[in-house]
């Protein structure tokens, strides 16, 4: 059995990790605690707030008591926007007051970007526009070359949680790009795990999703590799 543990920023799409969870039809077991959010907004100081390290360390127990052998912190806005070093202060900050290995959603679509063998990626994001940047300069520190990137100028997590089947499909076809490798769609609040086949077949790319790559990372840092053929090209093996 592998436990990994997450921590959730409020209530949107975390009922994706179940999902997950069942599709990877293996010994794993996928914990989340949820955060305190304080106010939900795809704003820039508000998500500064939302992935401070008080905020983070109050789940933390919680998941240890679980059995979790990793954590990520299941946010991807709440991470990027503090930059490069500041997310991986932040990042070493939870493993700190975990005692495990830990990481975030931000540093997971940059290892799941290389795993698929992309160098060129589009985004297709929930988030506004200045938001959507803040993600778009954390990949590029990264190496990985940004051809396209689109915001939907949504504000809250909780709106987002509402879109279904055919506002994901639009939204990851309208963020596409001839010259990208692979899609991401990097917001955790957005349901996502149950169109990755639908959204591989509609696109002809890999399509890496925020918390798809979340729950991927979290098994990375465990030390397991689990392959499922219904949760996208990232987990169908190495390119």
């Amino acid at each position: 059995m592998t436990a990994v543990g997450f921590l959730y920023p409020g209530h949107s799409a975390e009922d994706d990790y179940p999902r997950i969870e069942m599709l990877l039809d293996s010994d794993v077991r996928l914990s989340v605690v949820h955060t305190d959010i304080g106010e939900d907004a795809h704003r820039v100081d508000a998500l500064l707030e939302m992935g401070s390290p008080a905020r983070l360390a109050a789940g933390v127990e919680e998941l240890r008591l679980a059995g979790a052998e990793a954590v990520v912190w299941a946010c991807t806005s709440g991470s990027f926007v503090h930059g490069p070093d500041g997310a991986r202060d932040q990042v070493a900050l939870l493993a700190q007051a975990a005692g495990l290995p830990a990481s975030s959603t931000s540093f997971a679509f940059t290892q799941a970007v290389r795993d698929v063998g992309a160098s060129r990626v589009a985004i297709a994001a929930t988030y506004p526009d200045d938001v959507a940047a803040y993600f778009a300069d954390f990949l590029k520190a990264a190496d990985i070359e940004v051809v396209a990137e689109r915001g939907s100028g949504i504000l809250t997590a909780a709106e987002v949680g509402t879109w279904g089947r055919e506002e994901v499909l639009a939204l990851a076809r309208a963020g596409d790009h001839p010259d990208a490798d692979a899609v991401l769609l990097p917001d955790t609040a957005l349901h996502t795990a149950a169109y990755l086949p639908e959204l591989e077949e509609a696109l002809g790319k890999p399509v890496l999703t925020a918390n798809q790559v979340t729950v991927w990372e979290g098994l990375r840092l465990a030390g397991r590799r689990v392959r499922a053929k219904h949760l996208g090209t990232l987990f169908a093996g190495r390119a």
